[in-house]
């Protein structure tokens, strides 16, 4: 099965494709899709046609995504939130599922720790994956979500949690 793994932003936007081959994972392919400055709609734009291509390119069966954390700025979160609005648009335009993961759910699946910090996740992912060298920070992050959906199925929202509560990134009761 391969996972298409996104990491939205309007700047720079995170991708990664890995298969799962039984309990296996393997590293297909990993960029960014780069948005030019200038207009809101032309960078929107940019996600969606670099998201298909990708899609057309490397056929995923599915998609995780990341959610949008609120950040200080409002304005800064309603720009990502539609940077990723955009990605789920061209995934759902190619008729692909998209599962949705938090920072804390991708950072725990991949780290262990849902607290860990950019380095531990890159070194983790090269590491899971066995590549040569370190992704690309937002490559990374994209990689982590596909590798989170690998390893959850389809996360948190598929397994009983009640009873628990979410503590320091870790699933407690």
């Amino acid at each position: 099965m391969k996972i298409l793994g996104i990491d939205p932003g309007l700047r720079i936007t995170g991708f990664g494709v890995i298969e799962a081959v039984g309990q296996r994972l393997e590293y297909v392919a990993s960029g960014c899709i780069r948005s030019p400055d200038g207009e809101l709609a032309v960078r929107l734009k940019s996600i969606v046609e670099g998201l298909r291509e990708v899609i057309e390119t490397y056929r995923p069966e599915q998609t995780a995504i990341e959610q949008v954390f609120v950040n200080v700025n409002p304005k800064s979160t309603l720009l990502l939130g539609q940077a990723r609005g955009a990605a789920i648009c061209a995934v759902i335009l190619q008729d692909l599922p998209v599962a949705e993961y938090t920072a804390l759910q991708v950072k725990q699946a991949v780290v262990g720790n849902g607290h860990a910090h950019k380095e531990q996740v890159q070194d983790m992912v090269k590491r899971l994956l066995a590549l040569q060298g370190d992704p690309q920070a937002d490559a990374a992050d994209a990689l982590a979500c596909a590798i989170c959906h690998a390893h959850g199925g389809q996360g948190l929202g598929k397994l009983s949690t009640a009873g628990f509560k979410m503590k320091n990134g870790r699933l407690v009761r």
